[in-house]
C-alpha cells in the first residue's frame, strides 16, 4: 500500500472488515467522503482468503487483465492491422504513472478498466458495455463520477460536432438511458452522504479541511502551471513535443475525423475533474488525467503511423523515452509524484530493511516521527499485523525515518538538517531511507 491508497484500501477496507462489509459509514476522523468501493472489494476478499497483502493484490488482476484487454480494444477501433495495434497498445503501456498504478493496490486501476469499458461500448454502439461501465464508474471515487460526467459532455459534442447529427438525436432512449442506469449508483451514494454526513468532501473537523478551499487567483495561476506539468512529467513531454512539432509542420492535414474525435475524448473526459483542480487548493496528482495522457499517446501514434515515413525510429525514440520517465528523480527540496512513476519502487524493500534495523537496535516506533505515507501502523502497509504506531511530528522526536519519497515540508528539511544527526542511510536506485537521532544538548 502507498500513498493515498493506504487511505483508499487499508484503513476503510479494514473499518468494513472488522465492522461489517455493508457498513459504508466511514468514522470522520478518517473519512475523505470518497465511495469506500476498492476497500470494500478488499474487504470482501479478504474474509475469504485471509487478510494479507497477497490477497490485496491477488484482487487487482481481474482489474488489470480486463484493463488490457479495454485498451486493446480501444486501440483497435482506430487501427485495422494487427501490428499496428499491437504497438499502439504498448505505446500505452508504456506510460510511467499506468506502470505505477499496476504495481500498487489501488482504485486507479478499476477506475481505468471500467472508463475504457464505457468509451468502447460508447464507439461501437454497445450499450450493454457504456452502461455497465457508467454504472460502475459512478460508485469507485468522486473522480471516477466525474469521468463519468466527462463522457457524457464528449459523447454529447461527438455526436454534434464529430459525427455531424442533430441535437434532436440526443433525448433518443438509447443515448440517456446508459447515463440514467449508470448514474444511479453515484446519486444514491451522494444522497446518503448528504442525508447522513450533510458533507461530501471535508467537514471542519477533517484531517484534510485545510487543505480544500477555493483558490484565489495566484493559486488558480500557479495550478494552470501544476497542471501542465503533470502533463509533460515523467517523459510526457517528448509525446506532447512531437504533437506540437506534428501540428506546426503538418497544419490541417493532420486533424482527421479520428485525431479530433481523440482529442475530443481527451480533454471532455477530464474536464470537469480539471475545472475542480484548477479552482481548489488541493495538490492535483499526476493519476488524476491517466485517461488523457492515454489517449494523447495514442493520438500521436495515430498521427506517426499516418503521416511520418520513419515510423520505426520515431516510435523507438519516443517509447524510449517515455520508459526514461521512470527513471526522474526530482531534488529533495522539489516535490515530486512518487506514486506516478516506477521510481518509488526501491522504496518497499528499504522501508523493510529499516524497519528491521530499528528493530534489532531497539529504536521504538512510538519515539519515532516520520510522514505521509508512512506515518501509519505497519499493518496499513504490508497487511502483517503490526499495529504499533509512529510518534506525531512535533520538531523534537527523539527520531526521525525519513525517505526522499515522503516530499517534507522545507521547514521540516531544515530542522532534520540542523538538528538532527544522521545514524543510519539506506539507498538503492535514487531511493534512500535515512534514520536520524536527535542531537544531544552536548552537540549544540
Amino acid at each position: 500500500m502507498f500513498w493515498d491508497n493506504v487511505l483508499f484500501v487499508s484503513r476503510m477496507g479494514n473499518e468494513l472488515y472488522q465492522n461489517g462489509l455493508l457498513n459504508w459509514y466511514i468514522p470522520d476522523s478518517f473519512d475523505p467522503g470518497h465511495p469506500p468501493f476498492i476497500g470494500f472489494v478488499n474487504a470482501i476478499a479478504w474474509k475469504i482468503f485471509g487478510h494479507h497483502l497477497w490477497v490485496s493484490h491477488l484482487v487487482m488482476i481481474p482489474f488489470s487483465i480486463g484493463l488490457f484487454y479495454q485498451l486493446y480494444n480501444f486501440v483497435s477501433f482506430y487501427f485495422e492491422k494487427a501490428g499496428y495495434v499491437f504497438f499502439g497498445f504498448l505505446f500505452l503501456l508504456v506510460d510511467p504513472t499506468l506502470s505505477a498504478q499496476m504495481v500498487l493496490v489501488n482504485p486507479e486501476v478499476p477506475t481505468l478498466f471500467f472508463f475504457f469499458m464505457a468509451v468502447n461500448g460508447l464507439l461501437r454502439n454497445n450499450l450493454v458495455l457504456k452502461t455497465v461501465g457508467l454504472f460502475f464508474l459512478s460508485i469507485i471515487t468522486f473522480r471516477s463520477m466525474m469521468l463519468a460526467a466527462g463522457l457524457f459532455i464528449f459523447d454529447i459534442l461527438n455526436h454534434l460536432f464529430i459525427k455531424k447529427e442533430k441535437l434532436s438525436k440526443l433525448w433518443d432512449k438509447g443515448f440517456i438511458l446508459p447515463y440514467f442506469i449508470g448514474s444511479i449508483p453515484g446519486v444514491s451514494y451522494v444522497t446518503w452522504r448528504l442525508l447522513t454526513k450533510g458533507w461530501l468532501q471535508t467537514h471542519p473537523d477533517s484531517p484534510w479541511a485545510e487543505l480544500w478551499h477555493f483558490a484565489d487567483l495566484e493559486f488558480f495561476l500557479r495550478n494552470i502551471i501544476v497542471l501542465g506539468h503533470r502533463y509533460a512529467d515523467f517523459g510526457r513531454i517528448f509525446i506532447l513535443s512531437f504533437l506540437l512539432i506534428s501540428m506546426i509542420m503538418l497544419r490541417k492535414k493532420m486533424f482527421s475525423k479520428n485525431v479530433k474525435q481523440l482529442l475530443l475524448l481527451a480533454f471532455s473526459s477530464v474536464l470537469i475533474i480539471a475545472i475542480t483542480s484548477l479552482l481548489s487548493t488541493n495538490t492535483m496528482g499526476h493519476r488524476y488525467f491517466i485517461v488523457s495522457y492515454l489517449i494523447l499517446a495514442l493520438v500521436a501514434f495515430y498521427v506517426l503511423i499516418h503521416f511520418y515515413k520513419r515510423k520505426n525510429m520515431v516510435y523507438s525514440i519516443l517509447i524510449i523515452t517515455l520508459l526514461t520517465g521512470n527513471l526522474w528523480i526530482y531534488p529533495r527540496n522539489i516535490a515530486q509524484g512518487w506514486d506516478a512513476s516506477l521510481a518509488h519502487m526501491p522504496y518497499f524493500k528499504l522501508r523493510n530493511q529499516a524497519l528491521d534495523y530499528m528493530q534489532e537496535n531497539n529504536i521504538p516506533l512510538s519515539k519515532t516521527a516520520t510522514y505521509f505515507p508512512n506515518a501509519t501502523p505497519p499493518d496499513n502497509v504490508d497487511l502483517n499485523g503490526n499495529l504499533e504506531n509512529f510518534e506525531a511530528y512535533n520538531a523534537t522526536n527523539e527520531y526521525f525515518f525519513y525517505s526522499n519519497v515522503y516530499n517534507l515540508t522545507d521547514e521540516m528539511l531544515q530542522n532534520l538538517d540542523e538538528n538532527y544527526q544522521l545514524i543510519k542511510t539506506f539507498k538503492k536506485k535514487g531511493v534512500y531511507i535515512n534514520l536520524y537521532q536527535i542531537k544531544s544538548n552536548d552537540s549544540h
